[in-house]
Formats: C-alpha cells, structure tokens, sequence
C-alpha cells in the first residue's frame, strides 16, 4: 500500500484552441487528515453531510486555484429542511482548505442561500456575494456561483476515488464546446485536447487553531465567570473553524 501523499496537488491547464481553464486534483490527502482531524476530536457526521463537506472542500480548493495566490475565499451554505450550515475556508498562500459543519442552533432561511467572501492582500475590503442556491449539491453550488458571481461558465465534476474537476470558461471560449462535456471528456482531456500545464498548487485539511489562540477571544468573560462556567470549573469550547475541542478551565481565563 503506497503512503498518502502529504498535500493534495491540484494542476491549473489551458485547454488552446478552446480558451478554457482546467482546474484538476485527487483529494484524498486532504480527505485523509480531515476523517483523522474527526477522530481526534470525537467528531461524526452523517454519511449525506459528510460527503457534502468534502464535496466543498474539494471544489473550494480548485476554485481558490483558479483565482490569484494572494486571496483568502470562505463559503457558508445556510441549508433549510434540515436546518444545517456548512462553513469552508481556503488559502493558496497558506496552502490549507479547511471547513466543519454546523447543526445547532441554526436559523432556518426561506430558501437556501450561499455566501461567498473573498478577501484580498491587495485590497481593503473584502467582496461578499449572497446567492440562492437549489438542492444539496456543492459542485451544482459552484457551477451557480460562477454564473453570477465570476460572470462565466464552468462545469464541476467528480470522478470517484476522491478526483474533482473544474472547467471555467476563459475570454473568448468555446461556449459550446463547454457546455457539452462530461466526466469521460474532461477526464481524457489530453487525448482530443492541446493543453498546458500552467502552475500545481498544494493543499491540506489544516487549521491551525490551538488553545493558545482560543482563549484570547474568551477574555472579555474574565468579568462574568460565572456567566460563562455557571457551576462548572471547566467548559468545552470549538473551534468556529473546523470544530475541534477544547477544554477551558476557570484558572486559565484567570
């Protein structure tokens, strides 16, 4: 049994003559620490909402390899019927994917709705775009997303055994072309297509939160302990990020 790769690599290919860009990448380094990222911290999920966090880590990633390096893109899916959100992040400077899901105290939209929101080294403010979205399906979210907020076209795909695709339509692209591909198309690209290989970007699950981190935020509860402990001398806390566990004592906020 070969390793599991420490990144997952994802390629960034022109496909010439069509004027569209490929975004391509096995996932199964970044799904490996995310189901061990779970053990850690007793974590379980559902088998449907499972793979539809992995679906938006996947497609979060190639997206972020399609945009320039020096962007930080979060997703949050606020889904009705059940209530759920599910939040993912994404860095190619810090070259880290990471998201969790959350299931309490979720309010309940009227219709199903995505927020996206890029932020930018080289700019000031961040750009939010809000969009509704139909069904449960992150790749069909991110083929919406790109019609209204990228202003073009793209086709996601997954081929099993954690491989994802993304093909975004470039200026002046075979619009037809685009819209008639499938999985086998994409998949076997090379052998009908000329491409090139532009750039491979890296990824991991990763977050990078630790205790250390976590209680600075809890500060402003030095005044009201017993607001924040009630009868307890310790609390546990997550990670608004990825969902890991932390336990937080009344000395250490001391």
């Amino acid at each position: 049994m070969e390793p599991v790769e420490e990144y997952t690599k994802i390629e960034s290919v022109f496909v010439r003559g069509r004027n569209a860009l490929l975004l391509r990448g096995a996932f199964t380094p970044v799904f490996t620490d995310y189901y061990l990222h779970l053990m850690q911290h007793g974590i379980r999920h559902g088998a449907d909402l499972d793979q539809m966090l992995k679906d938006c880590l996947a497609v979060l990633s190639l997206h972020c390899t399609a945009r320039p390096w020096a962007e930080t893109i979060a997703w949050t899916a606020n889904l009705r019927a059940p209530r759920v959100n599910l939040f993912v992040t994404g860095s190619s400077t810090d070259q880290s994917i990471v998201g969790r899901i959350f299931t309490e105290d979720v309010r309940e939209p009227d219709r199903n709705l995505l927020y996206a929101q890029t932020i930018s080294k080289n700019s000031a403010e961040p750009r939010n775009t809000m969009l509704e979205v139909e069904g449960r399906n992150p790749l069909q979210w991110m083929k919406r997303f790109y019609e209204q907020s990228e202003q073009r076209p793209c086709q996601v795909f997954s081929f099993g055994d954690d491989r994802y695709a993304l093909i975004a339509a470039q200026p002046d692209c075979d619009l037809d072309w685009l819209a008639a591909l499938d999985a086998d198309a994409v998949e076997n690209i090379e052998a009908t297509e000329q491409t090139n290989l532009l750039e491979t970007r890296r990824f991991r699950f990763h977050c990078g939160c630790t205790l250390d981190r976590i209680l600075p935020v809890l500060g402003g509860w030095r005044e009201r302990m017993d607001e924040l402990f009630g009868d307890q001398d310790s609390i546990n806390v997550q990670c608004p990020r990825c969902a890991a566990n932390f336990t937080v004592t009344r000395g250490m906020l001391g």
